[in-house]
């Protein structure tokens, strides 16, 4: 893991930590965590899509002081304020310029609190597989993997059919292109024994 990657971890663990708390105090118990992480993630997506800002933002040429200025005109009083002080504290140290990979850590360690894993599903047109059918897939992981699974479709069209899951690192390949090479190549391979076994008996 990079460098980047860890203090971005280090922080979102503080941020998890202290919305816990604080939902905790007001009886919400991990829903504080749940929102707080819903308002980070919408955070995250506006200044995703403005590059210039974010660059403003982990620039160490502009001052301190000014950025706050910003922050208090972009997020006072439209955030709750655990998260406004938490974007205060990253500018004092800094870190601004990590929001976007606290962001992603955040949201893995609230997965995690809440025993949920993303999956992404790649089908022909990445349309969604259907009720039913997602329902019956949610069923199938939490069994195999014990986690709540989260849905994000993508669009192959060189899988001609069928469905692919990437579950981190592991991937499920279920389609028809996939199953089409698996025959070929055993077609060749089968192909290539007769052959063989073919020219033994005729040498023979």
């Amino acid at each position: 893991m990079s460098a980047h990657n860890e203090i971005a971890k280090v922080y979102a663990s503080a941020l998890l930590e202290l919305a816990v708390a604080q939902g905790a105090l007001t009886g919400d118990g991990n829903s504080g965590a749940k929102q707080v992480g819903e308002e980070l993630a919408a955070l995250c997506e506006v200044f995703a899509a403005d590059k210039k800002f974010v660059s403003f933002l982990g620039s160490p040429a502009v001052s301190r002081a000014r950025r706050t200025e910003t922050i208090d005109r972009v997020l006072k009083g439209r955030v709750s304020d655990l998260l406004y002080r938490f974007v205060i504290t990253l500018n004092r140290k800094g870190r601004l310029g990590h929001l976007l990979a606290i962001g992603e850590a955040y949201d893995a360690l609230l997965q995690e609190l809440f025993g949920m894993t993303e999956v992404d599903v790649y089908t022909v047109d990445g349309k969604s597989m259907g009720e039913s059918t997602e329902s019956l897939m949610r069923e199938k992981l939490r069994a195999a993997i014990g986690k709540e699974a989260i849905f994000h479709y993508y669009s192959d069209p060189a899988m001609i059919g069928g469905i692919k899951l990437q579950i981190g690192d592991q991937l499920v390949d279920g389609s028809v292109a996939t199953r089409l090479r698996r025959l070929q190549h055993a077609m060749i391979e089968s192909g290539g024994a007769t052959v063989r076994r073919d020219s033994k008996r005729f040498i023979g």
